[in-house]
This record gives structure tokens, C-alpha cells and sequence, in this order.
């Protein structure tokens, strides 16, 4: 019977290692220039990291190795992917096209703004960091959560995969855009914003009544506006989680 127990505490540590793998291939397939595919895996990422927490819940199988390797496993989906994908982004905004690294022939400021993608995943360790410390978090998020700024980020990359070019090229492959989508994201991850959470704890509409104006805007959203409000949702979220803090405080 212990065997099987053990077994159980399992069960979310190889969710949580698919949430990594899942990781691993976006950074190769953004590094590679496949930014559909990239977003793609960060996505599926995202849906390995909900289940490894629902998985952990259902079972009672809560570990420390569990909480260190799902962190571990963000840094990499939810940090490092979308610096790649944004990476590729910078280059294809500078060069118009996807280089291997050493080929690429930049001057010190181009080099500043390809390296500036670095900040996502070095705000993101301290994001996760400082939640895996602060019990301040267990029912509202202090900070935008590190699987938003990478679904943020793969929003945009299936945007300029499935949209169209015309149109979303000269406003998504934007140097200054990217750059303002780098540091708002980055700072969003590391503030003390508060941001509401999607776990519903009963149906009430009292207490649940921000996350289902969150879920029906969103279902509008993708009616209407298909692939392109995939990152209108981050931003709605962000601002809707302003706008609840501001009136809370009032």
C-alpha cells in the first residue's frame, strides 16, 4: 500500500517534467525560427502546469522536491521560451530574417535590444522566487503570474503565424513595441499588483463575480476577435485586475 502512495506523489512531478519538456522544445523551435510551433509547446506547457497543481490536489501529493521542480520547470516554459520567441522576434523586427546566433552581424545597439530579452526570464526567476517565499499569495497572485507572461508572449507569436501579415507585421515586429512588451511584462511580474486568481472555491456569484466577468469577456473576445485576442486576454486580465485593486482601495 505505501508503494502505490508513493507512486501517487508521482503522478505531478512527470506532469510537471512534461511541463518542462514541452518548455525545452519551444526554446529549440523558437531559436530555429518555427514561432508557431514554439507557441504552440509554451501553451501545452501551460496546460501540464495546471494539471501537475489539480493532479497534486486531487491526490494530496504535495512534496518539496514537487514545489522546487515545478519552479524549476516555469523558469524554463514560462521564462526562457518566450525569450526565445521574442529573441527571434527582435531579429526578424532588425534583420528581416532568422540567423543562427554567431552569424548574426550587429552593432553594440542591436545587440543591446536581441539581449534585452534576457530580462523575461531573469524577472521571471525572481517572480518565482519570491512567490515560493511570500505567504501572502495563497489567494490572490502579488504580481502577474509567470504562465501569463509567456502565454502573453506566444499569443503574439501565433498572431503574427496565423494573422494577417499585413496588417500585424508592422505592429508586432516593432522594436520599440517589443521592447515596451518586454519591460511591462517584466515589471508586471516582480510589482506587488494584485491579481485575482481562476480557482474557484464554489459557484457563488458574490464571491466569484471578477472571474466570471473575466470568463465571459474573454469567450467574447475569441468570438469575435478569433486569434488576434489571444493577447488582449493577458491584457484584459492585467487591467481588470487594476481596476479591482483601485476600486478596492478606494
Amino acid at each position: 500500500m505505501s508503494r502505490i502512495i508513493q507512486l501517487f506523489f508521482w503522478v505531478p512531478n512527470t506532469i510537471t517534467a512534461l511541463n518542462l519538456v514541452c518548455g525545452s522544445l519551444s526554446v529549440f523551435f523558437a531559436i530555429d525560427g518555427q514561432l508557431g510551433l514554439a507557441a504552440v509547446f509554451i501553451f501545452a506547457a501551460a496546460i501540464f502546469d495546471f494539471l501537475d497543481g489539480f493532479s497534486a490536489r486531487l491526490l494530496n501529493a504535495y512534496s518539496s522536491i514537487g514545489k522546487e521542480l515545478d519552479s524549476l520547470a516555469d523558469t524554463v516554459s514560462f521564462g526562457l521560451a518566450p525569450a526565445a520567441i521574442i529573441f527571434t522576434m527582435l531579429e526578424l523586427t532588425l534583420f528581416g530574417k532568422n540567423q543562427h546566433i554567431q552569424d548574426i552581424e550587429a552593432n553594440l545597439s542591436q545587440w543591446i535590444f536581441l539581449l534585452s530579452s534576457l530580462v523575461i526570464p531573469i524577472a521571471g526567476a525572481f517572480r518565482l522566487a519570491k512567490f515560493n517565499t511570500d505567504d501572502r499569495q495563497s489567494d490572490q497572485f502579488l504580481g502577474m503570474p509567470i504562465p501569463a507572461n509567456a502565454i502573453f508572449f506566444a499569443s503574439l507569436a501565433l498572431v503574427l503565424v496565423l494573422g494577417d501579415r499585413t496588417i500585424i507585421e508592422p505592429i508586432i515586429l516593432n522594436k520599440y513595441t517589443l521592447l515596451a512588451s518586454i519591460f511591462s511584462c517584466s515589471f508586471l511580474m516582480v510589482s506587488e499588483l494584485p491579481m485575482f486568481n481562476l480557482k474557484f472555491k464554489n459557484l457563488k456569484l458574490k464571491e466569484n463575480g471578477l472571474r466570471y466577468l473575466f470568463i465571459a469577456i474573454t469567450i467574447l473576445m475569441l468570438i469575435l476577435l478569433q486569434v488576434y485576442a489571444l493577447p488582449l486576454i493577458i491584457i484584459w486580465y492585467v487591467l481588470l485586475s487594476g481596476i479591482s485593486y483601485l476600486a478596492g482601495s478606494k
